[in-house]
């Protein structure tokens, strides 16, 4: 069936792309659907107009036109997939590649133009996301290796503090050891999760310096979390203030609500003002340690139930001993914190301090 031109304005006019023409003293005549869609200016607010309405300055648009009047971009009279920037109503630059021509009356003179512009966003968005995924593949391998050897000289490096601390305190060395540890395996994760996101297509981003943007990189919810940590209000209690900012991570990425205090005196000011279902605390802490503030909150909160962690599994002062001999149930080594083992620990502490807890 031959395309007669009523259908062939149609078609254009609902064009996805944008076509605008101008007449000879380049006021925009034509402006289809697909240009108010990307450009947002309903045809009334833009027929008529200078075309240099639709550029970010008057300058890009003569560049335009200059471009048009060259053959080395498609010929005389002609430019092909040729790049520039659009700017909307709202006042967002868009990236575009013209393909368009000159238009000449039957004496010859020029008395206008047409072209079709491509918005180039979604195609630049995939070209990042492709590059992406290549730098996320390298960053894996070149970055993973030595991390692991990073981690086997950890290893090496304990079994020495072991062999040559005897009964000595090494408490200080093993939470240096810890912070390694836990410094590689954040290093691992954003990785991974880098590599994740390239494989989906999918990335988000949050604000950095003013309107600048970067890969959002946070750990999210990870699906196969115990759901019964659900709502949990956790006080996490450590003077090492990177383990909290990890705990804190970990267990709000399982949908937790915590607290930190850098020490056992802080922790009992939090519980004073909030109410929550478990209190993790360190063993090893100054002004007050992890028996001190067990047994305060056993007098104070005798139904609030306590975990200890520890980075090392040497108890010097028997902190760890005599909480149990008082009633402590739980404890944590972290080296450095499993998350399945923490969420299993917590799910079955919280769950039967609550089945102990007579009915109201």
């Amino acid at each position: 069936m031959p395309l007669s031109q009523d259908r062939l304005e149609r078609l254009v006019a609902r064009s996805t792309d944008i076509v605008v023409a101008t007449d000879r003293d380049g006021n925009v005549a034509y402006y289809n659907d697909g240009a108010s869609r990307i450009l947002g200016y309903a045809p009334d607010e833009i027929l008529g107009k200078y075309v240099g309405i639709l550029y970010p300055d008057l300058a890009e648009a003569k560049r335009v036109m200059a471009a048009m009047r060259d053959p080395g971009h498609g010929g005389a009279g002609v430019v092909d997939n040729f790049e520039t920037t659009f700017l909307s109503k709202e006042g967002e630059r868009i990236p575009v590649a013209i393909s368009g021509t000159i238009s000449r009356d039957e004496a010859g003179r020029e008395d206008g133009t047409i072209g079709f512009a491509k918005d180039l966003r979604e195609i630049r968005r995939k070209d990042q996301l492709a590059t992406l995924g290549e730098v996320a593949i390298g960053l894996s391998h070149e970055i993973n290796n030595p991390l692991a050897v990073i981690l086997n000289q950890v290893e090496l490096v304990e079994r020495e503090i072991e062999a040559l601390a005897g009964d000595r305190d090494s408490s200080v060395e093993y939470e240096r050891l810890y912070a390694i540890r836990r410094e590689i395996s954040r290093i691992s994760e954003i990785l991974e999760r880098l590599a994740k996101m390239a494989q989906s297509d999918q990335y988000e981003t949050i604000s950095y310096v003013g309107p600048s943007r970067m890969l959002d990189l946070r750990r999210r919810h990870d699906p196969s979390g115990d759901s019964r940590l659900g709502g949990t209000r956790i006080l996490v209690v450590d003077d090492d203030l990177g383990i909290c900012h990890s705990l804190e991570e970990i267990l709000e990425a399982d949908g937790c609500q915590v607290e930190t205090a850098q020490d056992g005196e802080q922790g009992l000011a939090k519980l004073e003002k909030q109410t929550f279902d478990l209190v993790l605390t360190d063993v090893v802490m100054p002004r007050m340690d992890g028996h001190e503030l067990y047994t305060a909150i056993r007098r104070l909160y005798p139904d609030l139930p306590v975990l200890m962690m520890t980075a090392f599994h040497y108890d010097k002062d028997h902190i760890i001993k005599r909480s149990r001999l008082e009633g402590l149930e739980g404890v944590v080594f972290k080296k450095p914190v499993d998350p399945s083992r923490l969420r299993q620990v917590i799910a079955e502490t919280v769950a039967g301090a609550q089945r102990r807890r007579p009915p109201v």
